[in-house]
């Protein structure tokens, strides 16, 4: 019977360990050999005619229910309020883009991403300090077990070992979520490099105006330009890399707030952050060549503001027109106008969705004056 019962107990044994995690092993070196110690009688001093196997059995018995009491508090502690918050952090999106077609002002873009990435980064600010806390209870359950006297108790040095474990680990969930998000803002600009002829949707609002005369002559130009675009970007870019600011690192909570480090000083130093942010701050440079094209083919009717209205009439009625002539003629400023109503209304180059309404505009009205 007894033989049964102590088989009964390795096993127990090998089934509670087995429950350990890695991160805690080494933490739990001290339980384990208090667990032993208790274990120790019976391969040392009992016999299969001692009297006291019940009571040893039983000693046995409640030193297992507590040890693995200990490893399923410490496990639920680990998985429920520190791993699946890091893996929840790790995802958190920092941009709010578009999905389909909606187009925005660059001011109305970069007041979205503000008010977005002020509201996500309290939620990250939040999960850091559950993390923190749940490290620390973690260490707290750990450290709280009762040790026999004649095991040695648990060593420091592990214990700064686990809370440096988590620390990094949070470091690294913030950062794959900032870069997760500088990407996802990259990709919805520039495309995937993977997918050349990717079809971008749209989301900044720009229109194509007429200028005025310049040395002479007008020029279509872009407002917003395309510098003010970039801008817009590198400022939403920059609300994103600030997000973990408020994001305070671990065991300073003896120090002043606006006294304690950040996280932002780690991210914003990562290679890989440094190398996104600059594919960001250059991403309307691709789209350059594509944009001077199409306002190049504003070209055909710089006619308009090239030749003298005043001259050209005098060269005309010097012909001495019939009225075949000035019929031509309304035929011919017809057509321009046909070919102006023809540019569409809106044209879309990357990122960019170019408003032709107000050109369109200015050359009918400059056809008219004609």
């Amino acid at each position: 019977m007894y033989n049964n019962e102590l088989q009964f107990v390795l096993k127990e044994y090998d089934r509670i360990v087995n429950k350990i995690r890695p991160n805690t092993k080494s933490l739990l070196v001290p339980h384990l050999e208090d667990l032993e110690y208790k274990l120790r009688p019976g391969m040392v001093t009992l016999t299969w005619t001692s009297m006291n196997i019940d009571g040893y059995l039983h000693h046995v018995h409640q030193g297992l229910a507590k040890l693995e009491q200990l490893i399923i508090n410490i496990n639920d502690i680990m998985e429920n309020r520190i791993e699946n918050n890091l893996k929840s952090l790790s995802k958190t999106v920092l941009v709010n883009l578009p999905q389909d077609a909606q187009t925005f002002t660059l001011d109305e873009f970069v007041e979205m991403q503000s008010e977005w990435i002020a509201e996500e980064s309290e939620k990250l600010k939040s999960k850091n300090y559950e993390v923190e806390g749940a490290v620390e209870d973690l260490i707290q359950t750990i450290c709280s077990y009762q040790l026999d006297q004649h095991v040695e108790p648990i060593s420091a040095e592990e214990i700064q070992k686990l809370s440096k474990y988590y620390n990094w680990s949070m470091y690294q969930a913030l950062l794959h979520a900032t870069k997760y998000s500088l990407n996802q803002m990259k990709e919805r600009i520039c495309g995937r490099r993977n997918m050349p002829k990717q079809i971008l949707k749209p989301f900044f609002e720009v229109d194509v105006h007429l200028d005025g005369t310049v040395g002479g002559e007008a020029n279509c130009t872009l407002k917003p330009n395309l510098a003010d675009v970039q801008s817009a970007i590198n400022r939403a870019a920059s609300h994103v890399l600030k997000s973990t600011k408020n994001v305070q690192n671990w065991n300073q909570k003896d120090q002043p707030e606006e006294l304690r480090e950040p996280f932002y000083d780690w991210i914003a130093k990562d290679k890989e952050i440094v190398k996104v942010i600059l594919l960001l701050t250059g991403s309307i440079q691709g789209t350059k060549n594509s944009v001077g094209r199409f306002l190049i083919g504003f070209n055909r009717f710089d006619w308009l503001w090239k030749k003298n209205q005043e001259q050209e009439l005098k060269k005309f009625n010097a012909t001495e027109p019939q009225l075949e002539d000035f019929e031509e003629k309304l035929n011919e400023f017809t057509k321009f106008q046909d070919e102006v109503a023809a540019v569409p209304g809106i044209e879309q180059i990357g990122a960019l969705s170019l408003q032709t309404g107000n050109v369109k505009l200015s050359l009918k009205s400059k056809i008219r004056s004609w």
